[in-house]
């Protein structure tokens, strides 16, 4: 019998755990990014998941079918997070770094685009909702109008289904959600509409081979003049922001970037934005081993952002554990 028809035809309590994983598994992916959204964490989302897909299962019975089985995931998923994030997650730290930060594959958020009906705004929202400045954003809003605001803007839903969440008024929610937007606008950039290029846009592709090409050389000057004034430098999840062209190459210079041994890089992508995989070589190895992921935020034909992981992020992304050396 088919898992649709079984619900219909049966109370959720009397669905086997085979049909109810098999019915849960097909929204993994959509809950998981919805995590991640409020969390700011891929694995802390996927936490987050594991617990709702737990509670969803002790609790089947009280799934009475008023809503659908998809709204009734993101519900209990929601409060996972809220409840984790009153448990875990503490305050962001006073320079405006996000310290839990992590990327997204878009290997994994492409799972997403058959559900996505390839609707321009459904496909713009989710684009812009996803990339590392809204994420560090929201993250600086407090978890209710935090949840609010994605539930509201993101995954759509109306006031008062999310009222009835957190058991709040419709006032209230509709209250909470421009706080959240005020707060939002706050700690985006200016051209937020401009944060990245589309995938075809052959100025950023150009923009990432030259910062590639001169990050491979360790040329500081080069790749200072590829940064906007006000460029934003982070590594999560070391403490510390730098803001502006000067302090982000005084950092490199001081970290002694330009006496890195050799360094190859793969391509890859996050959040919808360009990243670059570096390896470092190691005599010892013979190899080259990950070191950093950079994820680039561009504005305007210049680096308006850069976010840089470290190399415990690539077996997420499916890059290689080493790379041989090149031989001419």
């Amino acid at each position: 019998m088919a898992v649709d028809t079984q619900l219909k035809e049966h109370s959720m309590g009397e669905v086997d755990e085979a049909a109810f994983s098999a019915l849960a598994e097909r929204h993994r992916r959509e809950l998981h990014v919805h995590c991640y959204r409020m969390l700011g964490s891929f694995q802390d989302a996927e936490d987050a998941v594991q617990e709702t897909y737990l509670r969803a299962w002790r609790s089947r019975e009280t799934f009475e079918g008023r809503s659908t089985f998809r709204a009734w995931l993101y519900r209990i998923a929601t409060n996972a997070c809220l409840d984790q994030i009153a448990k875990r997650r503490p305050q962001p730290a006073t320079g405006g770094e996000v310290l839990w930060l992590q990327p997204y594959p878009d290997a994994l958020l492409d799972e997403l685009r058959a559900d996505e009906a390839h609707e321009p705004e459904v496909v713009a929202v989710a684009r812009e909702t996803i990339e590392l400045a809204y994420l560090v954003a929201v993250q600086h809003l407090a978890p209710r109008p935090r949840a609010v605001l994605i539930l509201r803007d993101v995954v759509g839903w109306p006031a008062k289904d999310v009222a009835d969440l957190l058991g709040d008024s419709v006032n209230s929610v509709n209250s909470a959600l421009q706080r959240a937007r005020a707060g939002l606008r706050q700690h985006l950039p200016a051209e937020r509409q401009d944060w990245t290029g589309t995938e075809d846009d052959a100025a950023t592709l150009e923009l990432v081979r030259r910062y590639t090409e001169l990050s491979l050389a360790t040329d500081i000057d080069g790749i200072a003049a590829l940064l906007r004034d006000d460029v934003r430098c982070s590594m999560p999840p070391t403490p510390g922001v730098q803001l502006g062209r000067d302090a982000v190459v005084a950092e490199w210079r001081e970290s002694g970037f330009a006496d890195l041994p050799r360094l190859r890089t793969v391509l890859t992508s996050a959040n919808r934005q360009p990243a670059i995989a570096f390896y470092i070589w190691h005599e010892d190895q013979g190899a080259y081993l990950p070191l950093t992921l950079d994820v680039l935020g561009i504005v305007g034909g210049a680096i308006a952002d850069i976010t840089t992981f470290h190399d415990d992020q690539f077996a997420r992304f499916g890059l290689p554990e080493r790379l041989a050396e090149v031989r001419a």
